[in-house]
């Protein structure tokens, strides 16, 4: 009889990679023009709710203004840009590498009920904050209820 080693999340590479092959088919990227690179990224981002709006915040530390882009188009709201890795200065070299650097995208699909002319966008300290109006008719209301 022969043991052989479980791994159970050995297939979670290809998941991971096949879920990054789709949003760079989103982000107008497909993988056939544009092959994966071992430096692509995707920063991380919190999505908040509530009852007026929808905040969107993103982590882009070490980078300027100029280096992303934000754009809504369609009723999808596409965050893309490029991280680049600084080159050492005075014959210094790295020994070891782990801020991830290069081009990412980020899409996300808005609701219809949201005021597009009311967006707005801030970046400090590395956080970009995409403020969305919700539209009067998506808020929350009281009914009054009245007695006949």
């Amino acid at each position: 009889m022969e043991l052989v080693r479980w791994e159970p999340f050995e297939g979670l590479g290809g998941i991971q990679s096949r879920f990054n092959d789709l949003f760079e088919e989103a982000c107008g990227r497909s993988r056939l023009r544009h092959a994966p690179t071992r430096s692509a990224w995707y920063p991380p981002v919190d999505i908040l709710e509530s009852k007026d709006s929808y905040l969107i915040r993103a982590e882009l530390p070490g980078m300027k203004r100029e280096d992303f882009h934000l754009e809504l188009e369609d009723g999808t709201l596409t965050l893309s840009g490029e991280r680049k890795l600084e080159e050492p200065a005075n014959g210094d070299e790295y020994h070891r590498v782990e801020r991830l650097a290069g081009k990412f995208c980020r899409s996300f699909y808005l609701p219809q009920t949201i005021k597009h002319d009311g967006i707005k966008a801030t970046y400090r300290d590395g956080i970009l904050e995409v403020h969305v109006p919700k539209a009067e008719e998506a808020k929350p209301r009281q009914i009054t209820v009245s007695l006949n």
